[in-house]
C-alpha cells in the first residue's frame, strides 16, 4: 500500500506522478524513484526531521507540475528520467530496526528494478539500510560512498545503541556492504569524534576532507580526488549529503548545527558534478529538520540537492545518447 507523507498530506516532489510501491507496474520504468524516510529516531539532539521528506518534497515557488528543466544544464531532470514518488516507507520511531529493514527492503527493490533511489530522510541513521540496499544489488563491497557532512557519524555506539545517526558508516564499513578505503566524507569540522574514533577511521583507511583541507586546497581539487577514488575498484557511488555540510546561517533547519561550512552554492555544484561524473547508484537527503528552519531556507536547499542530482543523472544520460546539452564547464555559459 502507498503511504503518501506519513506525517502530512499526500503530495509527491514537485509534482512527479505517484506511484504504488507494490505495483511495480507502475513504477518500473521510472529512471529514478523518490522514497521518504520520515525517521528521526536516531537523532542526538534536536529531533524533527522526520518532517524533511513533506518539506523537501513541497518547498518551492513553482507549479507542482512534474517538471523542472535545468537552466545549468540544458535538461528537465524529471520529465527526462521519467520520476515517480513511491511515497513514504511506514518507520515506526519507537522500533528502530523494524523502520530500517523496512527502508532497506524499499530501496533494494527499487535498486534492483535498475531504477535509482532518491531517499528523502529522516537524520542519518537512513544511510544505513540506504547503502546495504544497494550494496545488495551491485555486490557486497562494490559501492562507494561520497559522504557529505560535518560530522563523520562512525561512533561506536550511540548513548548504547548501535543505531543512531552517529553511527551509520562505522556499521556499513563493519557490515562489508562498502569499504573503508573507498569511504570519502566531504566538509567535516567541529570538535567530534574523540581521538580512539579518529584512530578507527584511519585503520580503516577512511578518505576524510575537512574543511581546513578543502579551503586550503579548493573544493575542485578535493572533487577531482575524491571522484577519482570512489571509481576506483567498484561499480556504483552512493552519495549521501546531510545538510549540516553547510554552514547553518545557509542550512539552519538541521538538529546538530555546525558552524564553519560549505556555502549552498558549492554544495549544490558538487553534488551536480558527482552526479554528472558518477556512476550514480543511489541517493539520499538528510537532516532537514522543519521545525528548526527558517523561511524554509534548509527545505529549499534540500530541494535543490535534489533537483541538481537528477540534473546530472540526466545530463550524463543525453551525453552517453549524443543529444546536444550544455557544458556547465564552459564559462561562456558561466557569465550569463
Amino acid at each position: 500500500m502507498r503511504i503518501g507523507n506519513l506525517y502530512g498530506p499526500d503530495a509527491t516532489f514537485l509534482g512527479v506522478p505517484a506511484a504504488d510501491p507494490e505495483d511495480r507496474s507502475t513504477w518500473g520504468d521510472a529512471h529514478a524513484a523518490i522514497i521518504g524516510a520520515p525517521f528521526d529516531g536516531g537523532t542526538s539532539h534536536r529531533s524533527g526531521c522526520r518532517f524533511g521528506p513533506q518539506a523537501i518534497r513541497i518547498t518551492d515557488y513553482l507549479p507542482h507540475d512534474g517538471s523542472r528543466p535545468s537552466l545549468a544544464l540544458g535538461v528537465d531532470p524529471l520529465v527526462e528520467l521519467g520520476v515517480v514518488d513511491l511515497g513514504d516507507v511506514e518507520m515506526p520511531s519507537g522500533d528502530t530496526e523494524t523502520s530500517l529493514q523496512r527502508l532497506e527492503d524499499r530501496v533494494a527493490a527499487v535498486a534492483a528494478a535498475g531504477v535509482l533511489p532518491v531517499v528523502l530522510g529522516g537524520d542519518h541513521t537512513i544511510a544505513l539500510p540506504d547503502v546495504t540496499a544497494l550494496a545488495r544489488h551491485v555486490g557486497w563491497g562494490r559501492v562507494s560512498v561520497i559522504h557529505f557532512d560535518a560530522h563523520a557519524d562512525t561512533g561506536d555506539t550511540q548513548m548504547g545503541s548501535l543505531y543512531g545517526h552517529g553511527t551509520p558508516m562505522r556499521r556499513l564499513i563493519e557490515s562489508g556492504a562498502c569499504r573503508g578505503d573507498r569511504f570519502i566524507q566531504i566538509g567535516l569540522r567541529g570538535y567530534w569524534p574523540e581521538p580512539e574514533t579518529l584512530d578507527w577511521m584511519a585503520d580503516q583507511q577512511m578518505r576524510s576532507f575537512e574543511m581546513g583541507e578543502i579551503v586550503a586546497r579548493g573544493l575542485d581539487a578535493v572533487l577531482d580526488e575524491a571522484l577519482e577514488l570512489a571509481r576506483t575498484d567498484c561499480d556504483a557511488i552512493f552519495l549521501s549529503v546531510d545538510v549540516d555540510v553547510v554552514d547553518p546561517g545557509s542550512a539552519p533547519g538541521t538538529g546538530t548545527p555546525e558552524p564553519g561550512g560549505l556555502t549552498s552554492r558549492q554544495l549544490l555544484d558538487a553534488v551536480r558534478r558527482i552526479a554528472m561524473e558518477g556512476p550514480l547508484g543511489g541517493l539520499d537527503v538528510v537532516e532537514v529538520s522543519p521545525p528548526y528552519d527558517h523561511a524554509e531556507i534548509t527545505a529549499y536547499l534540500g530541494n535543490r540537492v535534489v533537483l541538481e542530482a537528477l540534473g546530472g543523472v540526466a545530463w550524463a544520460a543525453a551525453q552517453r545518447r549524443g543529444a546536444v546539452v550544455r557544458d556547465p564547464s564552459d564559462p561562456l555559459l558561466k557569465g550569463r
